[in-house]
């Protein structure tokens, strides 16, 4: 069976081809374009300009599926934050329906938290910690214990809305960055986790992908390395404290895309670390969109 997932994100959108065959799961495409449809939100409202970037994605991934011949019905498009905090949800996804002749399904906080935890956990062997996906819309947060599931928890602030809605620059400057630290924190008390220690977090998605990838490169860490130090979060603050041309130079070797995302998404892991007393976060491979696979598709089959 060879099958797609499309992952509509605040910041991205991925497509993903998987092959499954003999009970192996065989990766055979992924593809990411960056949308930043945080930053078409108006109002509330995803703008017309917003759907049709994404359409216009779509669109493009739409060619690549029929390359590798995968049909409608094998092809699984979803979206999280990226429709889930606008208040026309329900119109956009008619529009992309009109527009490209995609099915868009809506996961909830709760949904996407859970389906973080179930991918992970295919690549992470822990029996209990707690695992944090940070998003451009959104930032999942799943204790777990006995590898079970104690609360899957989602807050609606990401890298991107948070850069969009606090930062004036590329940068954000001390009153910014603390503006950011207080939202986060603010969201994770609305949250009611039991705030205990966890040494441990395991961390999901772009941004502490991208963390890790720009970590590895400004601590001469070797690139395969999948572990990110508390201390090196805080030293990455400091470091990438403006937008001179000297100090963005590893950021833009290392992770050009995210320039503008990285130091709100680091405020995010700092904030997170800082309240859990997290002292290391081991980086999965696997998130959301394999979680998705196991879940939704190959338990339909």
């Amino acid at each position: 069976m060879i099958c797609a997932i499309i992952d509509l994100g605040s910041n991205t959108i991925r497509l993903c081809i998987y092959e499954y065959l003999d009970s192996q799961v065989k990766s055979l495409l992924e593809k990411k374009k960056m949308a930043g449809l945080a930053n078409y939100i108006k109002n509330e409202k995803l703008s017309s300009s917003g759907v049709e970037r994404a359409c216009d994605i779509l669109k493009e991934f739409s060619g690549i599926l029929k390359n590798f011949h995968v049909d409608a019905g094998n092809t699984h498009v979803f979206a999280t934050a990226s429709l889930r905090n606008i208040v026309n949800t329900k119109e956009v996804i008619s529009l992309i329906k009109d527009n490209t002749g995609f099915e868009v399904e809506l996961l909830s906080g709760e949904e996407e938290a859970t389906l973080d935890f179930i991918g992970a956990t295919k690549v992470i062997d822990s029996d209990s910690g707690i695992l944090v996906d940070i998003g451009g819309g959104s930032t999942e947060i799943v204790p777990f214990a006995g590898k079970a599931i104690q609360k899957a928890t989602s807050m609606p602030i990401g890298s991107l809305n948070l850069y969009v809605k606090y930062v004036k620059k590329i940068i954000p400057k001390d009153g910014e960055r603390l503006a950011i630290r207080q939202a986060v924190l603010d969201n994770l008390e609305a949250l009611e986790l039991d705030r205990q220690e966890y040494p441990t977090i395991c961390g999901v998605g772009g941004t502490i992908r991208a963390a890790a990838k720009l970590s590895n490169h400004l601590f001469n860490l070797p690139r395969t390395n999948t572990t990110i130090e508390a201390v090196y979060i805080k030293k990455i603050l400091e470091l990438i404290h403006n937008s001179h041309k000297d100090t963005l130079t590893p950021v833009l070797q290392n992770i050009p895309d995210r320039v503008h995302t990285i130091i709100p998404g680091l405020i995010i892991v700092d904030t997170i670390m800082d309240y859990f007393h997290s002292e290391t976060i081991i980086v999965s491979k696997y998130g959301i969109r394999e979680g998705y696979f196991y879940e939704r598709i190959l338990k339909g089959e």
